[in-house]
């Protein structure tokens, strides 16, 4: 179907190549033809007025030697036409005595070729007929704009198979980008690794390989620099958990606390996400009943939220990371959205929404980054909440998709395969 709509596609650089081809094979034709028509017509023109000349002083010899004028032979200025009277005076060459006329206005169609000259003090002249001239000359018309329309008609599908070959590389090249822009960040194109040489499709293939290595060492140094940090700040963490906790009660001791637990979050996070990027993140698939595990999951994070469930049915997941995933959601439409909370389960679909200002653009768009929360209407954050909650998502072969309600807020819909 694609390959056949992309034939369809008028827009498409084959039936471009194939129009400037056909452009110019039709501007070589068009002047190919003028000059050939131009060419055969002077030459036609030349070679008739030396015969009808040649003619004419034949006449000549022939009343000189016979007495009295051979029939065809006119004597009277009313019978020749005025264009050819006007050159024997006043044309080109004055003095000669001689001219000739093209007449193509002859009787039924029959051009003629005259010749004159001044006989004493008379013109005289002689026509010959030229029609069979006209027809080699129609001929030779006809044949070239047939034969140029049978080239142009053989030359544009062939040019349109041949301008097959670069168009699917750069589809293949087209391909490739859009499925690193979609995030597979391992993906290549053949010409950009060793293949063609030389040409511009080549030299844009190579390009996109390098953009893509480019963005693979980026995210893999990110993904280090996450996971060394997160390493490093463990140790002297638990050193802070344990020295809070042998604090003094009081004010201070209960800011420290917080802070300490917030600062052990944010670690525990970068930790989670450091797993997920390394694929070590493993899921352990059972059917479970998932209104009961959301229910759950809504009960341990303590936060208040209207839960709705409708038709729910057993999903094979990971009960621990759908309650991750949940917890997540419904801590990020607190953080960031308005109240009320409302968490819905419909078969094995989980739909969390919130009525604050919804998600910003970019992140509709691209999808949640880490340490970015996209608008500053969303809250403050460090954005590692639905970084999470997406890969743990795809640690159970789940969907987890994000949008804006009609009517305002937030809503993020995650969804789970059925149990057999």
């Amino acid at each position: 179907m694609d390959t056949v709509r992309d034939l369809l596609n008028w827009r498409s650089l084959r039936w471009k190549t194939a129009l400037l081809v056909a452009v110019a094979c039709c501007a070589i034709a068009m002047t190919v033809g003028v000059l050939v028509h131009r060419s055969t017509l002077a030459r036609s023109m030349n070679d008739g007025g030396a015969k009808a000349t040649a003619e004419l002083e034949r006449a000549l010899a022939d009343a000189r030697r016979d007495g009295g004028f051979p029939q065809g032979l006119e004597t009277s200025p009313a019978a020749m036409p005025a264009e050819l009277l006007d050159r024997l005076h006043h044309g080109p060459g004055p003095g000669t005595g001689h001219a000739t006329w093209y007449d193509g206005d002859g009787p039924g169609d029959h051009p003629r070729m005259w010749a004159a000259r001044t006989d004493g003090d008379r013109p005289v002249a002689i026509a010959i007929d030229m029609t069979s001239d006209l027809l080699t000359r129609r001929a030779l018309d006809r044949h070239m704009w047939k034969y140029s329309v049978l080239a142009l008609g053989v030359v544009l599908p062939l040019t349109a198979l041949a301008a097959e070959l670069p168009h699917r590389r750069l589809r293949r090249v087209a391909r490739t980008a859009r499925r690193i822009a979609a995030g597979d960040l391992a993906a290549r194109t053949a010409d950009g690794r060793g293949g063609r040489g030389g040409d511009e499709i080549t030299e844009i293939s190579a390009t996109v390989d390098s953009m893509a290595d480019s963005l693979l060492g980026r995210l893999a140094a990110e993904q280090r620099f996450t996971a060394d940090v997160a390493h490093e700040l463990r140790t002297p963490l638990m050193g802070l958990v344990t020295a809070s906790g042998l604090l003094p009660e009081g004010e201070a001791t209960d800011l420290v606390r917080d802070r300490v637990g917030v600062l052990r979050i944010l670690v525990e996070d970068l930790l989670e996400i450091s797993r997920l990027d390394a694929g070590a993140e493993r899921a352990e698939l059972r059917p479970v009943p998932l209104a009961e595990v959301v229910e759950e999951s809504l009960t341990r994070t303590g936060m208040p939220a209207r839960f709705t469930p409708d038709g729910a049915a057993s999903a094979r997941t990971d009960p621990r990371r759908v309650d991750r995933i949940v917890a997540n959601l419904v801590l990020n439409a607190h953080r960031h959205g308005g109240a009320p909370v409302e968490v819905a389960v419909t078969g094995t679909t989980v739909t969390v929404r919130d009525h604050g200002p919804g998600f910003p653009r970019e992140l509709l768009a691209d999808g949640p980054q880490r340490f970015r929360t996209g608008a500053s209407e969303r809250g403050r954050g460090h954005g590692l909440g639905l970084t999470i909650a997406l890969g743990q998502a795809r640690v159970i072969g789940a969907a987890l998709s994000f949008a804006n309600a009609p009517d305002g807020g937030a809503v993020a819909t995650l969804r789970l395969p059925v149990a057999d």
